[in-house]
């Protein structure tokens, strides 16, 4: 395929304390139709994360950052979600949760390469 495709993405954050609003980014999740993919980059700043609750549970959100990375790889890993089509997929993770590790509001771009693009987007959004 040649030329760039509009793809979607968003911002996987983490929010220790829900009652306060305070969050850092800690991945990001990409959907491109064109191309039939959907992808998590994750990266946790643990140092980071303690400055804003020193007691969370780091291990949970290690846990749940894993569990959209397995969704977008599919497979075993993506557990019941493996059947679904990764527009699905992407539509399900980026559904608003009230919980500690939630997805931010979905933007568009375009692209040639939404592999490339995680990655570029886990570096300048999340690192």
């Amino acid at each position: 395929m040649s030329g760039r495709d509009v793809f979607e993405y968003a911002l996987v954050r983490v929010v220790p304390r829900i009652e306060r609003g305070e969050m850092i980014n800690a991945g990001v999740l990409v959907y491109c139709r064109a191309r039939s993919f959907v992808g998590a980059r994750v990266h946790l700043d643990e140092t980071r994360l303690a400055c804003l609750d020193p007691d969370v549970d780091v291990d949970g959100v290690r846990a749940a950052l894993r569990g959209y990375e397995g969704i977008c790889a599919g497979g075993e890993r993506a557990g019941q979600a493996a059947d679904d089509d990764p527009g699905r997929r992407f539509r399900w993770l980026t559904a608003p949760r009230s919980t500690i590790v939630q997805p931010g509001p979905v933007h568009t771009g375009l692209t040639a390469d939404p592999g490339a693009e995680a990655d570029r987007l886990l570096d300048l959004l999340v690192r």
